[in-house]
């Protein structure tokens, strides 16, 4: 009991309502040949469990997938944690109250939500023939592909999932919106923002560094706003509160 209570991160906790069943223990299976080397799982006599557990995705305590475990591999998500979803919505201007082009809620395991993350990304962006410096042209976006990957990653990554409220994603005319339930967490404050980051959901972080989705030693902001530089859009502006973290990306003047 005591060290089910003493678990730092709300990702290591048992997600008490859930059982092993709710798992797609093949897309466990899959993770485990990334995360472990050949040898070890061929040598392995370890029961599902306990292979879980070892990743911190199994409560051995509680016969329960932890938080984590459900939010990576679990069947349906939301069913326990309801605000583990993007809200997608591109708007035809700059005003929220106008009818969307498109929108969509992106739930399902974490895996699942970030590739059509990045198929979103890719389909929004558009590239055009610039002048680059004398009679020279260049193709180039209006965002940078990797720039707004590197920033939704981390929105994903970062948010606190014991909310209701889902992670959004808003496309206007000029700019886009990313919004992380969640204040800044643990050492991170206003003043030292992005240089110093902890960690509110360390298993998951480091899950996705496994998968190739992030780098987990806080890199993916600095990344962001040296292409977001380098390709001439305005720096991106962050806003905090208590409950949240926003971060606006202006398009590339034409």
């Amino acid at each position: 009991e005591r060290r089910v209570a003493s678990a730092r991160s709300f990702d290591a906790r048992p997600c008490q309502e859930s059982t092993i069943s709710d798992l797609a223990l093949g897309q466990f299976e899959a993770y485990r040949h990334e995360a472990v080397d050949p040898d070890t799982i061929a040598a392995n006599q370890r029961s599902i469990e306990q292979q879980l557990g070892s990743l911190h995705f199994f409560n051995p305590e509680r016969g329960c997938p932890t938080h984590a475990g459900i939010l990576l591999f679990g069947k349906n998500p939301r069913f326990f944690l309801p605000g583990s979803y993007v809200q997608y919505l591109k708007l035809p201007g700059t005003d929220l109250t106008e009818i969307p082009e498109d929108q969509a809620e992106i739930s399902g395991d974490l895996q699942s939500v970030l590739r059509e993350l990045e198929l979103r990304i890719k389909a929004l962006i558009q590239t055009n023939l610039r002048l680059a410096g004398g009679l020279h042209e260049k193709m180039l976006p209006d965002y940078p592909e990797w720039a707004l990957r590197e920033l939704l990653m981390n929105a994903v990554m970062h948010r606190n999932y014991d909310s209701n409220t889902p992670t959004r994603f808003y496309v206007f005319r000029d700019h886009i919106e990313i919004m992380s339930p969640g204040g800044l967490y643990g050492e991170a404050t206003r003043e030292n923002f992005p240089t110093r980051n902890s960690y509110r959901n360390p298993i998951i972080a480091e899950a996705m560094k496994t998968l190739g989705l992030v780098n987990r030693f806080c890199y993916g902001g600095h990344r962001a706003r040296a292409l977001l530089d380098a390709n001439g859009n305005p720096p991106a502006q962050f806003e905090f509160d208590d409950h949240s973290v926003l971060v606006k990306v202006y398009r590339r003047p034409k």
